[in-house]
């Protein structure tokens, strides 16, 4: 019967090159200072354009309203309040 060979693939006297070298081991980054920076104060570009917007829309929804008011006297906000200042001219 044949001898079989071992799972590190030498013989079994001398052992595998694999089982016997060394691990490497990882080395850890340094990290020497750590800066703290704080952030400015206030406002930045992305709230303005939030609130700019929303004026925009308000402002618009506002003038639509007050146009099917005037014209069509339907409306949110000003529905027949300029029928009744023109009945009483």
């Amino acid at each position: 019967m044949a001898k079989s060979k071992g799972r590190s693939g030498g013989s079994r006297r001398g052992g595998g090159a694999a089982a016997s070298a060394p691990a490497k081991k990882k080395r850890e980054p340094v990290i020497d200072d750590i800066e703290v920076v704080e952030e400015e104060g206030g406002l930045g570009i992305d709230d303005g354009i939030v609130f700019m917007t929303t004026l925009l829309l308000l402002v618009a929804l506002l003038m639509v309203d007050y146009d099917r008011g005037k014209n069509y006297g339907e409306g949110m906000l000003f529905k027949g309040k300029y029928d009744e200042a023109a009945a009483s001219k």
